[in-house]
């Protein structure tokens, strides 16, 4: 949709341990900002615009403080440059995608009761489950992202590599949409986002932490009115 709605090209990256990316035992901050310049570098975008969401949103502007002149503006989905613990959810998930392994289930439908055991909302449930495939060898689901990697990883991701007494700074425009009922963006680290990002904007958007799913058109709209 952004894609139309903008006229540009849009490249839509798999961070390491996710969707078709390639499985590694590191999955820091550090590592992941290391790979998107990669690849930029590699396919040659000439300061490219870059949008994350939740671990996407901390890797980006990662990016943004490393490398300020890799990239013309940030777009941040619901995260902060700050040390946070991360919500219990996170854990859950990993819990209910780990039993629908263990229970070898050869239907989606199967997952998806599984998963309500640990999520009620059926987009953020919908989302989850776009990272099944099918096993070859005994036609059972599985997941695509490196489980075992991530569930030991999630203190890293509650980090930040930068902190506020650090002097780097990301100069160009940059948007931070906020989940009205998420807690990842607080009003008190507006001026941590204010010290690394002087040009930032806020745009709050009605929905929790998984916003791109739960209200598209106020994420879409949000980030078009910022871009044009």
């Amino acid at each position: 949709a952004l894609a139309s709605q903008l006229n540009t090209n849009i490249y839509t990256i798999d961070l390491r341990n996710h969707g078709d990316s390639p499985h590694r035992p590191e999955h820091t901050y550090t590592a992941m900002a290391n790979d998107v310049e990669q690849f930029i570098h590699q396919f040659e975008l000439e300061k490219p615009i870059l949008i994350g969401h939740s671990m996407g949103a901390k890797t980006a502007m990662t990016v943004a403080l490393r490398s300020p002149d890799l990239i013309s503006s940030l777009i941040a989905v619901d995260n902060a440059p700050v040390s946070a613990t991360l919500g219990s959810q996170f854990q859950k998930y990993v819990k209910g995608m780990h039993q629908i392994e263990a229970a070898k289930v050869t239907k989606q439908s199967d997952a998806d009761r599984i998963l309500q055991e640990y999520e009620e909302s059926l987009p953020i449930r919908q989302f989850l489950l776009t990272n099944l495939i099918r096993s070859k060898e005994d036609n059972t689901f599985k997941f695509r992202i490196n489980l075992k990697t991530l569930g030991e990883s999630l203190d890293r991701m509650a980090d930040f590599p930068f902190k506020p007494s650090d002097d780097v700074k990301f100069d160009g425009p940059s948007l931070f949409v906020r989940g009205t009922r998420s807690h990842y963006i607080q009003d008190k680290s507006l001026p941590i986002i204010s010290h690394f990002f002087p040009k930032y904007q806020l745009k709050d958007v009605d929905a929790g932490h998984w916003l791109i799913s739960e209200n598209p058109n106020a994420f879409n709209q949000a980030v078009t009115e910022f871009l044009q």
